[in-house]
């Protein structure tokens, strides 16, 4: 005779509890979430966020140091999966002594790896720097073209770098969607897509022509510094009143800087 098994080992185990803490993840190119089919602003409330981006921050520049066309490629080249002042640090004394594609080669590969070191990935990306560097001299008479097919048939040279070297140095009004860019794009709604070049297309289709030049480089400063990965810090957001992100934190008044930075739209719109 089958003993009757006992009750509390017949009861289910109690589910924990979710935790109230628990932060929703932010989008990342591995993980973008949900991604809405649309914008969430209309084009006049788009141009209201780059028109205060502009405000705020008329000529923002990259953070990455260089001296040329050359110099900028073999930066942002490096800094995947870096930080900028990391690659500024490493670059300092390696672009004193080799500033173009004829003087890296010369260094070589050993010397370049031990310039960089301390930089993620340095053996592969010293390997691309000579590498794109003997393929400049090459098939472009040792001169950075000023075209993205081409560019992107460097070593090491995706459509980020690309567009960031077009952008920077030839001023070309292309949008650069890194970490911080994608996040934003999904994260406010402005430019939503399951992919970099999703959200790339979709971000060249929302900007206004006059703020395109500029566009990625305030959106990549705001991802990086104020709409953090981990939690945004929305008492310092520009576009706090714009923004329509689900995550934006709840506040009784508006921030000091988009209220100053509204204003200064307002004054200036009257002259």
């Amino acid at each position: 005779m089958k003993q009757a098994k006992s009750t509390s080992a017949s009861k289910a185990k109690p589910r924990a509890a979710k935790s109230k803490s628990t932060r929703k993840k932010a989008p990342s190119v591995d993980n973008p979430g949900k991604v809405l089919k649309r914008s969430r602003y209309s084009k006049a409330e788009t141009y209201a966020i780059f028109q205060r981006f502009h405000a705020d921050n008329p000529e923002p520049e990259g953070e990455l140091d260089y001296v040329n066309a050359y110099t900028l490629l073999v930066a942002v080249v490096l800094s995947a999966q870096a930080t900028d002042v990391g690659v500024n640090r490493a670059t300092r004394h390696l672009f004193e002594i080799a500033d173009t594609p004829q003087k890296m080669v010369a260094l070589g590969e050993d010397k370049v790896r031990e310039e960089i070191r301390t930089i993620g990935l340095f053996k592969t990306k010293a390997k691309n720097v000579i590498l794109l560097s003997e393929q400049l001299i090459r098939d472009h008479g040792g001169e950075v073209p000023e075209n993205r097919e081409a560019l992107e048939k460097l070593p090491g040279v995706g459509r980020k770098t690309a567009n960031v070297v077009l952008n920077i140095f030839f001023g070309h009004p292309t949008i650069a969607v890194d970490t911080h860019l994608f996040r934003l794009g999904n994260r406010i709604g402005i430019a939503p897509g399951k992919t970099p070049l999703d959200v790339e297309k979709a971000m060249e289709k929302a900007v206004p022509t006059e703020f395109s030049l500029h566009a990625h480089h305030w959106l990549i400063l705001h991802g990086r510094y104020i709409c953090k990965a981990r939690k945004p810090e929305c008492r310092r957001c520009v576009i706090y009143d714009l923004c329509k992100s689900p995550e934006k934190e709840k506040f009784d008044a508006v921030p000091e800087i988009a209220v100053r930075t509204r204003a200064q739209i307002e004054r200036e719109s009257t002259k």
